[in-house]
């Protein structure tokens, strides 16, 4: 049991309409009643989840300043601050489309589904203090990605940011979603839902560049209907420790489901994803590729699990994961799984954990390229094949030069490296 102020009281104390309300309360009392996750559990497994003190947080009492990251040409941009709503701007055509970007209301139940994967998918569901609804109607197509700004800057804080996005029936839409802190000591934990409905073709690029005494644990859960194509990528570069869970369901017959993910770590970062491709339906394919770097003593974790249901004959599914280790310190485990119940599916996984390749290393210094600037090259095109993957073209320039501060940071201990 958990004994916080993250309490039944401190849920039902939360404005908001009665659906809400009531769906908080219920989520606060199992929160109350669940133990804290160990390292004894297989889904905890090479973290540092025992360093967790909810104790050390309150829930952030109201917004705070928002962030100032420019956000690319877009159609619409919404701001957050210490999980508040704070404004957004919705162009002209886009409001004139049908196009909303608000605050879940009375009317929308049906579309905020429990996310109940795990404690802090809990957590959110009964700490959320204004979730955020992208709503597209169907048939429309959104020229300009839809931006979410999340900025922290309360020390302390515990703050729990929910996005829904419903994508109708034949729309289109890509959504980029940016969190940053200041340097303050805070827990995040998000919960992002994307509903690609039939046909429906879904961009989704989340950026998490927290402060360095950040922790963030959060959940992304996609459901793609029929013929719908949802492309969900991530630039994981900042926090103390950060982990993002990722469920894709292929539910309807012929859905596509790509996944991308770049991550990059220094310090004494942890950087861990957990990704589940489940594929319910026929005909249906989910690509993943996650290509991460790890320097100084940081660590990273890739487990991930394709499931192909009895029903999902004519299954494509590949999984990927190649990390780059950088330091004899650094660390990176990758655990790819299959669990196939169905003979006529087409399914595949990799992994790789090494240091920086040795021939393409020499082959740059025998052309007189010295060699900490050889290994920043390598390491810069090691993740260009992400980054070209990313569906909102506009904001790979600002993760390129993100990635590249990190990058001419390198600690310089390639030779004689061991893995």
């Amino acid at each position: 049991m958990i004994e916080t102020e993250f309490t039944p009281d401190a849920a039902g104390a939360i404005a908001g309409p009665d659906w809400l309300v009531r769906r908080r309360l219920a989520a606060a009392e199992q929160v109350a009643a669940a133990p804290m996750p160990s390292v004894e559990e297989e889904v905890w497994r090479y973290t540092p989840i025992g360093r967790l003190d909810l104790s050390r947080y309150r829930l952030a009492d109201g917004p705070g300043s928002t962030s100032t990251v420019a956000a690319p040409e877009h159609s619409a941009v919404a701001d957050t601050g210490n999980g508040w709503l704070c404004g957004v701007e919705l162009s002209a055509e886009a409001a004139r489309q049908g196009v909303e970007v608000r605050v879940l209301g009375a009317g929308d139940a049906a579309l905020a589904a429990s996310v109940d994967v795990d404690l802090f998918a809990l957590m959110n569901a009964a700490f959320s203090a204004e979730p955020v609804l992208v709503r597209v109607p169907p048939g429309v197509s959104v020229e300009g990605p839809i931006v979410v700004r999340h900025w922290l800057d309360a020390d302390g804080a515990a703050v729990f940011p929910r996005l829904v996005v419903d994508a109708g029936a034949d729309s289109s839409v890509e959504v980029l979603e940016l969190y940053g802190s200041a340097d303050v000591a805070a827990f995040v934990s998000p919960v992002v839902e994307i509903r690609a409905a039939p046909a429906a073709r879904v961009g989704y690029l989340a950026v998490q560049d927290l402060g360095p005494r950040a922790w963030h644990i959060g959940s992304q859960v996609g459901h793609i209907g029929s013929q719908a194509h949802m492309r969900a990528s991530s630039a994981a570069l900042g926090g103390e420790y950060a982990r993002m869970r990722l469920d894709t369901h292929l539910s309807g017959r012929g859905a596509t489901g790509d996944l991308v993910s770049l991550y990059f770590g220094d310090g004494h970062q942890t950087l861990d994803f957990r990704t589940f491709q489940d594929h319910a339906a026929p005909d249906t394919t989910s690509n993943l590729l996650f290509k991460g770097a790890v320097d100084d003593a940081s660590r990273s974790v890739y487990t991930g699990l394709i499931r192909v249901r009895p029903d999902a004959r004519g299954t494509n599914a590949y999984q990927t994961n190649r990390n780059i280790k950088l330091s004899q310190e650094a660390w990176a485990e990758s655990v790819p799984n299959l669990e196939i119940e169905n003979n006529e599916v087409h399914c595949n996984h990799a992994s790789a954990v090494g240091p920086i390749d040795g021939d393409q290393l020499f082959y740059l210094e025998s052309r007189g390229v010295p060699t900490e600037t050889a290994e920043r090259l390598i390491v810069t095109g090691f993740f260009d094949e992400v980054l070209d993957r990313f569906p909102v073209a506009g904001a790979v320039p600002a993760v390129r030069e993100r990635l590249q501060a990190k990058i001419a940071g390198l600690s310089h201990h390639s030779e004689g490296m061991k893995v």
